[in-house]
């Protein structure tokens, strides 16, 4: 399908990946939806905004990923409505950004068959990223517990329940998990999340446009490079600034490190959460050098700060690029012989082959996305689907399978890993001389711009738009993990609960990111 076939009045961003806006009537919103999903397009995010305070309406946001690029569509909602068509019909990972939307901004989606809470856990006020909100501390009454959730009961003749969660035996973010069990086969697995919130999209709107890209950096620890250089692009494209292009060589070579560092870590996890201890040994080992040499070059271990408004704060040495490059040579080699002896220890295959299926009809279904969803032939990534510089001359090689087990997302995260670390060579001998740096300038009036990155995990989103008084209206940011937190929830079904650490590793996904 040609972006020409939906009839819309597109208007083409300034950004270096092909973007285009549109503001749609309440009927073309569903049919817009319809036609991207028949034509094998992809949701992305689904948001609101509070206008108001600009004397304007509120509006619902959708963003879709087609072969042409990504389209940005909005529906004005008049002054009494406060709904908008229900998109999960044709994609049904929108029904919980849904619900996150009427938690956050009191949109409702019509006729939407799941309206319980998402995100608020029934202690917050109505609505609070709309306008009669602004400017007022959100607080919570000193003891107040929250709300009982509703989870999904599953009945029968030996179901039982085990509650997991929100606070978790090991040291990772809060998230209730409810498993209904017969003996050790997981029936059904429903997840509750929001645990996390912390207010993330409110405090950007208190912060200015060019500081609010360490709050971006900020949105999920392990993705701060991702999440730092989507704001960036997108308050470059609203504020039609060119970023120097020694500057873009240099963010591609941190993103690249950055996923290279997660990919590190999840191998090493993996195999840990498999009885191997000598695999979390081993990738420790190599992922702590590797954080220590970021840590030297770009002046923080996870390179945040590094991505700013404009290009980037740090501009590596001569010296320090061989380093580098040197680093990708010695880990390669280690990384192709912990391989061999992943594919060839019996016990570790046992346990990653068939766990933790999801297979490529389903994932089609749910919209996973990102390295899950090449795990399971779901063949996206920006990096080759829509190269912008300096992937457009690196001719990035995508990693996928079609399995969608556990052995699938583990081979797929062995081949990126090599695959990053040659783009990061290629990086560091083709960079080119130049700036770092150039300064923005606001426009003056309303702007709005996007971001849209192929971070470790899978595309990152962040939507922004700055008034004329160069405060920030909306920044809504969008992790991957809202497409792959249901696709867990299929993926342990049939498999035993002993298993769910170990496929709940996998996939890897944020709570942070998530919940915001």
């Amino acid at each position: 399908m040609a972006l020409s076939d939906l009839q819309l009045d597109l208007r083409r961003l300034q950004a270096p990946l092909p973007i285009w806006h549109a503001v749609v009537h309440h009927a073309a919103w569903s049919k817009v939806a319809r036609s991207i999903a028949d034509a094998g397009g992809r949701l992305v995010s689904v948001w609101g905004v509070d206008r108001r305070t600009a004397g304007r309406a509120m509006v619902a946001c959708a963003a879709y990923a087609t072969t042409e690029g990504l389209v940005w569509v909005e529906l004005p909602l008049g002054d009494a409505a406060r709904s908008f068509p229900d998109l999960a019909a044709a994609f049904p990972c929108a029904g919980r950004m849904q619900r996150a939307m009427a938690d956050l901004l009191g949109l409702h989606a019509e006729g939407s068959h799941d309206t319980r809470p998402w995100l608020d856990h029934g202690l917050w006020p109505p609505a609070p990223l709309s306008t009669p909100n602004e400017g007022r501390p959100l607080t919570v009454d000193a003891g107040a517990l929250p709300a009982d959730y509703p989870f999904v009961r599953v009945e029968g003749d030996g179901v039982h329940e085990i509650a997991v969660g929100p606070v978790h035996a090991g040291i990772i973010e809060p998230g209730h998990w409810r498993f209904s069990v017969v003996g050790e086969k997981v029936l059904r697995l429903e997840a509750h999340l929001g645990y996390a919130h912390k207010g993330i999209e409110r405090r950007f709107t208190d912060l200015a446009p060019q500081d609010a890209c360490r709050l971006a950096g900020r949105v999920s620890g392990d993705s701060t490079v991702a999440y730092a250089w989507a704001y960036c692009m997108a308050l470059e494209s609203a504020w039609r600034c060119e970023t120097p292009a020694r500057a873009t060589w240099l963010r591609a070579l941190m993103l690249e490190r950055e996923r290279v560092a997660n990919h590190l870590g999840d191998l090493g996890g993996i195999a840990n959460d498999a009885a191997l201890g000598f695999g979390l040994s081993q990738f420790s080992r190599l992922r702590e050098d590797w954080h220590r040499l970021s840590r030297e070059v770009f002046g923080h271990r996870f390179m945040m700060d590094a991505v700013v408004p404009g290009g980037t704060a740090t501009d590596p040495a001569p010296p320090q690029l061989i380093r580098i490059a040197q680093q990708c040579d010695a880990i390669e080699q280690e990384v192709k012989t912990l391989r061999i002896a992943y594919d060839e220890h019996a016990g570790l295959q046992d346990r990653f082959l068939a766990a933790g299926t999801v297979t490529p009809e389903r994932a089609a279904q749910l919209g996973l996305t990102g390295l899950a969803g090449r795990a399971s032939a779901q063949a996206f990534d920006l990096r080759c689907d829509h190269a912008w510089a300096p992937y457009d001359g690196l001719k990035v090689a995508m990693a996928a399978q079609h399995q969608g087990d556990v052995a699938a997302r583990v081979a797929v995260r062995f081949d990126e890993t090599l695959e990053s670390l040659r783009l990061i060579r290629s990086i560091c001998t083709g960079l080119p001389q130049g700036a770092t740096r150039t300064e923005l300038s606001a426009t003056g009036v309303p702007a709005f711009g996007m971001g849209w990155v192929e971070g470790w995990r899978g595309e990152v989103l962040v939507a922004l738009e700055v008034g004329a008084d160069e405060r920030i209206v909306r920044c809504h940011c969008h992790d991957p993990s809202w497409q792959n937190w249901p696709a867990l929830e299929h993926a342990i079904m049939g498999n035993i609960v002993a298993d769910f650490p170990l496929i709940n590793k996998s996939f890897n996904l944020s709570y942070s990111g998530h919940d915001l």
